[in-house]
């Protein structure tokens, strides 16, 4: 009897947990390693304050392998438990996953906080939390999408409180002073976020500071049918100091945020990014 318990138990530790299920666990209870190994592989595991929580998900191969880190910054009033409850968005979470890729989904310090300084230091307090959780291989990367996409940015600047090697940006606001113009709700949003009643100026824009910053290897992918975010002042304006050799534009047609943005086509090619950065830094450490 004593023997049959025991490999129940066992079963119930070591059965993995289903990638990509429609509803994955809130609360999920990550495995404890035994002392001297490897952090085991988790499902969604939430990370920072409840209610603007970030959640990272590790892939089976970086018990074996570390692995890099993609930070994912949400749109405008959305989640992190909404990005993963997304079937639309977990089609290029999956394609991470199962490329090597870490992945934390980032409260971004609220719902609509525009890539603020004082969001940023949140995010990165949760980065740290998040690196004692698995082998990771001393590599960050970004993905913004829609407002996202001016957190990812600051990310990438001097003076992050972690280092990103390359961001990518979906239908992504990179000017806060367009945002800042685009409508009143915007403004207001902003206004909390940055703590000023007046518009932000240059020196807290992510898109200013990174025209001052060495050339970034860049994934944009933007619409000029985009009602949302005008790509022509924003994914348009940032490219040119994109990073030779590596960087990508995707033009893309359709509305904001559009199926086109998550099929796996795109995914490939998001992840064809990442995997051209990790080679290239690989290459590097090898000279």
């Amino acid at each position: 009897m004593s023997r049959f318990l025991s490999l129940i138990a066992v079963l119930a530790v070591t059965v993995p947990s289903v990638a990509g299920a429609a509803t994955p666990p809130r609360t999920p209870v990550p495995n404890i390693p035994q002392s001297g190994t490897s952090p085991q592989p988790v499902d969604w595991l939430p990370l920072g304050q409840t209610g603007r929580e970030s959640l990272l998900r590790i892939p089976d191969s970086c018990t074996y392998l570390p692995c890099p880190l993609v930070v994912v910054s949400h749109p405008r009033n959305q989640s992190a438990p909404r990005l993963r409850d997304s079937a639309t968005f977990r089609v290029l979470i999956e394609a991470l996953l199962d490329s090597h890729f870490a992945v934390l989904l980032s409260g971004d310090g609220g719902p609509a906080t525009w890539g603020s300084p004082s969001a940023m230091k949140e995010v990165g307090q949760i980065h740290a939390a998040a690196l004692k959780r698995f082998g990771w291989n001393g590599r960050t990367y970004a993905l913004g999408l829609s407002m996202g996409g001016l957190m990812a940015l600051r990310s990438a600047l001097p003076g992050s409180p972690y280092r990103v090697g390359g961001v990518a940006l979906i239908d992504a606001w990179t000017d806060l002073r367009v945002a800042w113009g685009a409508s009143s709700t915007r403004r207001k949003e902003i206004s909390v976020a940055y703590g000023t009643q007046s518009e932000p100026p240059p020196s807290m824009d992510p898109l200013m500071q990174t025209f001052k910053a060495p050339y970034l290897p860049l994934f944009v992918a933007a619409s000029v049918s985009d009602g949302t975010v005008p790509a022509l002042t924003n994914g348009e304006r940032l490219y040119p100091h994109a990073a030779l050799g590596n960087s990508e534009f995707v033009s893309l047609s359709g509305p904001h945020l559009g199926g086109n943005r998550f099929t796996p086509e795109m995914a490939q090619k998001l992840v064809n990014f990442y995997k051209r950065l990790e080679e290239r830094a690989t290459v590097k450490a090898a000279k």
